[in-house]
């Protein structure tokens, strides 16, 4: 079934780029445009300043739903990311552009698509073509949600792929289930902590490039808590805390006199004598760091809030 605007389509690399409108890419964003979507590529030829530029919004990953609002003949979509909440932009989700290549059609559901869905647990991880066989679709990442296909097969596990006619297989080490029950803050923490040292990247939302609310975003997507994408609309949906009351776990928000919040980060301690704190972060133009906060940080410190 082809791409029908009104309807949606679900993503089909491993991780497809959002982007504020197909005029605004760049030469250098040529890799993350393909039907492959090479994105550690398209990473590592970026330099700091375009790693930062606004042309990129979001980003999604391999299986996630979008609502599809126009085709262009030129092979865009404008779609709503229906699984990021943003509430100031769009009720119904987040919005944005992406190759059509992308994206394929929602495949009816059947009966062997009744199974509880799994969760991707390692950081990045291949689908396979047979158990250890050549890698299909490389760079999944963390919190990728995947129908199983069938029963694990020494130590093997076959899973549906959207966009692909046969069952892909990936390590069963690599999968968990997918939880019911929220998950405890520091199982979330233990998440993002495993993306230390990845580069930032404005938009980012995986292991090869993150920026800040997309590594609070991700962290807790891997337990099925659909948190906002945005760091502003992230404090709308959390709990404020008294400062003070923080633990690890709990999320820190930033922002400058007069303005939105600009910033987040996960709270990694107590706070010691004095009011001492730390904390995990995306840091801008950087890479995702655990450190103190500085001076500068304190001074910007609005709020610490619980999921």
């Amino acid at each position: 079934m082809e791409l029908q605007p009104g309807r949606e389509a679900v993503v089909r690399v491993a991780v497809a780029t959002l982007w504020a409108s197909p005029e605004a890419v760049r030469p250098v964003d040529r890799p993350a445009l393909t039907a492959g979507a090479d994105i550690p590529t398209w990473v590592s030829g970026l330099d700091t300043d375009q790693r930062v530029g606004d042309c990129v919004l979001s980003q999604l990953l391999l299986g996630e739903r979008v609502l599809v609002s126009e085709l262009r003949p030129d092979g865009w979509a404008r779609v709503v990311a229906v699984e990021q909440p943003a509430a100031k932009l769009d009720p119904r989700g987040y919005p944005g552009w992406l190759p059509t290549d992308q994206l394929t059609s929602v495949a009816p559901v059947t009966d062997t698509d009744t199974d509880d869905p799994l969760v991707v647990d390692a950081t990045v991880t291949g689908l396979h073509a047979a158990p250890d066989g050549p890698v299909v679709l490389p760079g999944v990442v963390v919190g990728t949600r995947l129908v199983p296909a069938g029963p694990a097969r020494d130590g093997w596990r076959p899973v549906h792929v959207p966009g692909q006619a046969a069952p892909l297989w990936l390590p069963d080490g690599h999968l968990v289930a997918a939880s019911a029950a929220a998950p405890i803050a520091e199982q979330a923490l233990a998440v993002a902590q495993r993306m230390l040292d990845v580069v930032y990247i404005w938009g980012g939302l995986s292991a090869h490039g993150i920026d800040c609310s997309g590594l609070v975003h991700l962290a807790w997507r891997r337990f099925g808590v659909l948190l906002p994408r945005d760091a502003d609309d992230q404090a709308v949906a959390t709990t404020p805390l008294a400062l003070g009351a923080e633990r690890p776990g709990d999320l820190y928000f930033f922002a400058r006199p007069g303005r939105k919040i600009h910033h987040i980060g996960i709270v990694t301690a107590t706070p010691g004598d004095g009011g001492r704190r730390r904390m995990l972060h995306a840091c801008y133009r950087q890479r995702v760091i655990e450190e103190p906060l500085s001076a500068e940080r304190n001074a910007t410190l609005v709020g610490a809030h619980r999921v």
